[in-house]
């Protein structure tokens, strides 16, 4: 596990979440909900189905709107003016569960999209990111591929280059492994876990433990909307502070 998250008490908070609620009509999702993470950290968000694990990572970059509360991104208040909104989600990369991949474009096109579009860089430069990332992501050889031609796991990466392309300091993932065989979750982990020795901050949804032990600086166990406890990995797996927690884990790990 990396170390470099910044001392307590720095101003080197990246993402700043304060007293955030949330509704979708009668249904509560978050109830004052707060949390910080430090540029260069990798946190995960774990937690039962329905608890609001997926709104609060869609909220971070206006995905999904607040309630109430507030939301701060590298500095700038997430609030309902458009600059605001635009500025932050070039900061913020998302990938989703099922990739939201165009399935008429190839893996290339998919990733030069976006960079022509909303970068504005010409076609050879996006080419050549592209290219570079598809690299990265260890799957250059499927570059004229379509996504009807990709596993599961192939398209996850292409989705993690097409974020990657837009120069992000702030990459979500939201259950990035939980669509996929068992067989392809090893790929997409070891691309996240590259991205995470390169100092990538990250905020993480997903049950996958044994990322969690590889990569993680902080857990939190987030149910019913509310986060239920927050800690280092070791704190969370060795000494959990509730019962709730406790119990959690032990049905995911046996």
């Amino acid at each position: 596990m990396k170390n470099n998250a910044s001392p307590s008490g720095s101003n080197d908070d990246i993402i700043i979440i304060e007293n955030v609620h949330k509704k979708f009509g009668r249904v509560i999702a978050l109830t004052d909900v707060s949390l910080t993470v430090k540029r260069g950290e990798v946190c995960l968000i774990f937690g039962p189905s329905g608890g609001g694990k997926s709104t609060l990572l869609r909220c971070i970059n206006h995905l999904e709107t607040v309630d109430s509360g507030r939301i701060i991104v590298d500095g700038i208040p997430l609030t309902e003016a458009k600059e605001n909104i635009d500025q932050v989600r070039a900061e913020v990369g998302i990938v989703f569960q099922l990739f939201h991949l165009f399935p008429h474009l190839t893996s290339l096109e998919n990733v030069t999209l976006a960079q022509k579009v909303v970068r504005k860089r010409n076609p050879e430069e996006a080419e050549e990111i592209a290219r570079a990332l598809l690299e990265r992501v260890h799957i250059p050889e499927k570059a004229d591929a379509y996504p009807g031609q990709l596993s599961g796991g192939q398209k996850q990466r292409v989705a993690i280059a097409r974020s990657l392309a837009m120069n992000p300091k702030i990459m979500l993932f939201d259950e990035p492994t939980s669509a996929l065989d068992p067989e392809m979750i090893k790929e997409v982990l070891d691309v996240m876990l590259d991205l995470c020795e390169e100092g990538m901050t990250m905020v993480v949804v997903s049950h996958e433990m044994g990322f969690a032990k590889a990569a993680a600086d902080k857990m939190v166990f987030l149910s019913d909307g509310r986060i239920v406890e927050e800690g280092s990995v070791q704190e969370i797996f060795e000494n959990p502070k509730t019962p709730r927690t406790r119990a959690f884990l032990d049905q995911i790990l046996s």
